[in-house]
């Protein structure tokens, strides 16, 4: 028999229509033999990950950019013009970098592997009138699924039987409190998250048990759906790898200038076809800087690393860096700047109201403490312990509480006020209750003490003041006539207003036994307003991320009232300010004009909002420029941090799917490691922005140099080996040392960069090509003495150009420090990787001259120790000159005035 499925509204049908629509029975279930005819039709109740990269495919990556293009172009030029050990250097400097950024990325995959749950869910379900247990993935649509207290629902599914059912759905939804289900049926136009009587894949039974006909699985769930959204939603391409392709562009061009200058000369002048090809290729090596690359990944493995120590998994290396950049942080509220758990906030006796809190289990006061209320206060314990189905049993002792988040938050506050609720329990046996539900709005018990009946009862504010006559005013008691009960309802109204969820509480005392409808003629004694709390180190993390100028804006599917006084709580807005979008408010994206868009922009509370609506937020703040980071645990929030620049997830209470998208995994779930992280990546844009500085002006120098010889000595132009040996050895080592830098104490006390400014601005490139002509400066200087003190030799002449321009270049690492700096005491001289960087390629340079074939292989010969002399003292002289102007600027100095920098930091 054909079943009309998926079911799209299977909240709005009937039970009968249900049940005839899926061809299900409500008793018995599906028989197995059917059950295994629908799992071939409709497939298995899983929806479908994000397809890990193939190892192939994250290999290939590695070499899938320009600068490795033009690396592999240059090594296929040298094996065209016979030079097989330039060829050789080529290939091992790309095959260097690939493999750092695969086994850095392969470490992050296993980090992940790490992370996701390797527990297989099963789930309760009756097939053919028999109950059995089978994997939840082997579910298919008209099971009949049993439900209790502590079980993840395993598919979609319409409930048919209920016993005080309530779900926490704050992974699809983002609201704190659980929901309270009901069975009856509901409007076609209801929306699906609000279908009471549904429950959803993913989401956990707080309370109560059920049972559930399964409506959808797999896709066809709303997990499923927003699974889905996360595949259509593509990729953000990262502003590091943006920056890095306009530098690469920009390198391209310079080449093809300087070369086309070059040979367009040589034809002129009638030089031979293979003399003005060679040297194109010289060019063309010394134009652009072969260890970029390596340097660069080096630079963010090692951020990745610290990062990784930090509590902080990052998947993909180009992510560290784009954090640095974030000026914008689109964050969830429950479970990532709150504690996902329910605190008593305030209570509310007539004629006293108290603010509390809860630490390390001792009830603390926050303001004035309890005055006259005493008597209200421990009825108000008592009826918390009594009218209650949750358990604190063994919570001390590292075991989880089970039940309700209210009735476990009045628990700890009984426990925390010296009134254990096993001694009320002890006291008063009960012998009745009258459950929660959607209708009543009102939990009652009926307890049997020593001499007397105890009745307890707990409710929404409105409906438990029906049922009350009077009112406890301490040790006495008063009638509750209309204007007492006006002015509860009134403080109610403003405490939910103000984010609090408000229940009242009231109670009953008779010698003889109530009958059946007990909850009549109570005694109000007072409310309490609930509140998941922030977490305790949030407060200075956003105040550390505003101190860097990161704008925080909460998005969550939480109440707006409950949203707005978080935020205020943490300091994310202000205690003035009472702006909140919810998400009924927001038009579809298309209908979204420049006056929304400002509005959203301006907003920095956002409430009731959809996963869709999360994702358009998202977009709207990236085409205004912003670079986004999006942090969240639920399924939700998922989409959205696939979307944003940044995805950062919870790596202990965010779900798989969301860990999954992120690019950044919290293995601690604090927001405090967010700002450490923010510092990591601006340190590291920092390092990355000196050494592409510090490699240009080298690379910029060798151009200007062989230009120039192959003008007016040809003879003694460096060779394409001797300038890749530059390249490789005595630029990459200090760069990558540079790379490794620490960051200064003030980064996280300025302002976001400017998204839109590249790795090397405009005042970058007239610094680079000053340094570039200094250095370029020191070699004709070294040549020019050569000829005067030492000869001729074109030889010689040729290795002192070569010997002056790496030293000068080995030097020129410490014109990297700021320039306000001392020539001592800087960034750059306190870094110990510098030093070892700079012993080493000495040593290199040594070893070399050393060995005959590595003399032979680089054109080098044994050369006066006259000559020696000459190379080392004009390396000097760019050292020199920006150190004398660095002096000069630091007296000139104007006190109280910013100090710019020679080398621009992030």
């Amino acid at each position: 028999m054909d079943i009309k499925y998926p079911l799209k509204t299977a909240y709005s049908l009937k039970v009968e229509s249900l049940l005839n629509a899926l061809s299900t029975d409500q008793k018995n279930g599906i028989s197995g033999a059917e059950a295994a005819t629908r799992s071939k039709k409709f497939g298995l109740n899983i929806y479908k990950s994000q397809k890990q990269k193939s190892l192939w495919l994250m290999a290939f990556e590695q070499f899938n950019s320009p600068i490795v293009y033009l690396l592999f172009l240059a090594g296929f030029a040298s094996l065209y013009f016979k030079n097989p050990v330039e060829a050789k250097a080529i290939f091992i400097v790309i095959l260097v970098n690939g493999l750092i950024g695969f086994f850095m990325e392969l470490q992050a995959r296993s980090s992940m592997r790490a992370l996701k749950e390797m527990d297989v869910s099963y789930s309760r379900i009756i097939r053919g009138g028999k109950k059995i247990e089978i994997p939840s993935e082997q579910l298919t649509p008209g099971d009949l699924v049993l439900l209790e207290a502590g079980d993840v629902v395993s598919g979609d599914g319409r409930i048919v039987h209920i016993n005080g059912l309530q779900v926490d759905e704050s992974s699809l939804t983002g609201e704190s409190f659980p929901v309270v289900k009901t069975s009856e049926t509901l409007n076609a136009d209801t929306e699906p998250s609000a279908a009471l009587n549904m429950v959803y894949k993913g989401t956990a039974v707080i309370n109560g048990n059920a049972r559930v006909i399964i409506t959808g699985i797999g896709e066809n769930t709303q997990l499923g759906k927003i699974s889905e959204m996360v595949g259509r939603s593509a990729p953000t391409k990262t502003p590091l790898d943006i920056k890095i392709s306009k530098l690469t562009k920009k390198l391209i061009w310079i080449t093809l200038i300087m070369t086309a200058i070059f040979a367009v000369s040589g034809v002129i002048e009638k030089k031979p076809w293979l003399q003005i090809l060679e040297t194109s290729i010289a060019l063309a090596v010394a134009a652009f800087p072969e260890g970029l690359p390596i340097v660069a990944t080096v630079a963010l493995a090692h951020g990745m690393l610290l990062m990784a120590r930090k509590n902080a998994i990052v998947k993909k290396l180009s992510a560290v860096e784009t954090l640095g950049g974030v000026n914008v942080i689109l964050t969830d509220k429950t479970g990532t700047l709150t504690e996902n758990k329910i605190f008593v906030e305030v209570l509310s006796f007539p004629g006293e109201e108290l603010n509390v809190a809860i630490k390390k289990g001792i009830l603390e006061y926050k303001g004035a403490r309890l005055q006259k209320s005493h008597e209200n206060f421990e009825l108000l314990v008592r009826i918390g312990s009594l009218c209650n189905d949750a358990s604190l049993e063994g919570a001390d002792k590292g075991k989880k509480s089970s039940g309700d988040p209210i009735e476990i938050a009045l628990l700890i506050l009984a426990s925390a006020a010296g009134f254990h609720a096993e001694n009320n329990i002890g006291e008063f046996k009960r012998i009745s209750e009258m459950p929660f539900s959607s209708e009543t709005k009102i939990m009652g018990t009926l307890h049997k003490g020593k001499t007397n009946f105890f009745v307890s009862a707990k409710g929404s504010v409105e409906d438990l003041l029906s049922k009350c006559k009077k009112i406890q005013l301490g040790s006495a008691q008063g009638n509750l006539d209309g204007s007492g009960r006006e002015k509860i309802l009134s403080r109610a109204e403003a405490l939910s207003s103000s984010g609090l969820r408000v229940l009242a509480f009231a109670y009953l005392i008779s010698t003889e036994r109530p009958g059946d409808n007990y909850l009549q003629e109570l005694i109000y004694v007072g409310m309490v307003g609930f509140l998941d709390p922030p977490r305790t180190d949030i407060k200075d993390a956003i105040s550390a991320c505003h101190s860097a100028g990161i704008r925080i804006v909460m998005i969550t599917g939480d109440h707006p009232m409950t949203a707005l006084n978080i935020a205020k709580k943490v300091g994310i807005t202000a205690l003035e300010d009472n702006k909140v979008i919810a998400g009924s408010e927001l038009p579809e994206m298309e209908l979204l004009g420049d006056e929304w868009k400002e509005r959203i922009l301006s907003t920095t509370v956002f409430a009731r909002t959809t996963p869709k609506q999360k994702l358009e937020i998202v977009d709207v703040y990236q085409k205004a420029g912003y670079i986004v980071a999006m942090t969240g645990d639920g399924v939700n929030d998922a989409p959205a941090l696939k979307k944003a620049d940044v995805g950062i997830a919870m790596g202990l209470r965010g779900t798989q799917v969301a860990k999954e998208t992120a690019s950044i995994v919290l293995k601690d779930d604090s927001f405090t490691s967010i700002s450490q992280a923010v510092a990591h990546g601006r340190e590291i844009f920092q390092n990355i922005q000196r050494f592409v500085i510090y490699l240009v002006s080298c690379n910029l120098s060798e151009i200007f140099i062989v230009t120039l010889l192959g003008f007016f000595a040809q003879g003694s132009m460096l060779f394409p080996l001797q300038i890749l040996f530059l390249n490789m050895v005595t630029d990459v080592f200090p760069a990558l040392a540079l790379g490794l830098g620490k960051g200064d104490s003030t980064i996280m006390q300025r302002p976001p960069r400017d998204p839109r400014m590249d790795i090397v601005s405009s005042r970058n490139w007239m610094v680079i090509l000053i340094y570039a002509l200094m250095m370029t400066c020191s070699v004709l200087l070294s040549i020019f003495l050569c000829r005067i003190y030492v000869g001729s030799d074109v030889r010689v002449i040729n290795n002192v150009a070569f010997l002056t321009l790496a030293s000068s270049q080995l030097f020129h690492v410490f014109n990297m420090s700021s320039l306000h700096s001392g020539m001592l005491g800087n960034e750059v001289t306190k870094n110990k990787f510098v030093w070892i960087a700079l012993l080493l390629c000495f040593f290199l340079i040594v070893v070399v001259y050393l060995f005959q074939q590595s003399r032979d292989a680089l054109n080098l010969d044994i050369i006066p120790f006259q000559a020696w002399v000459l190379a080392g003292l004009s390396s000097m002289l760019p050292l020199v000159l920006v150190q004398l102007y660095k002096l000069v600027f630091e007296k000139r100095s104007i006190p109280g005035r910013s100090k710019k920098t020679l080398v621009r930091p992030a």
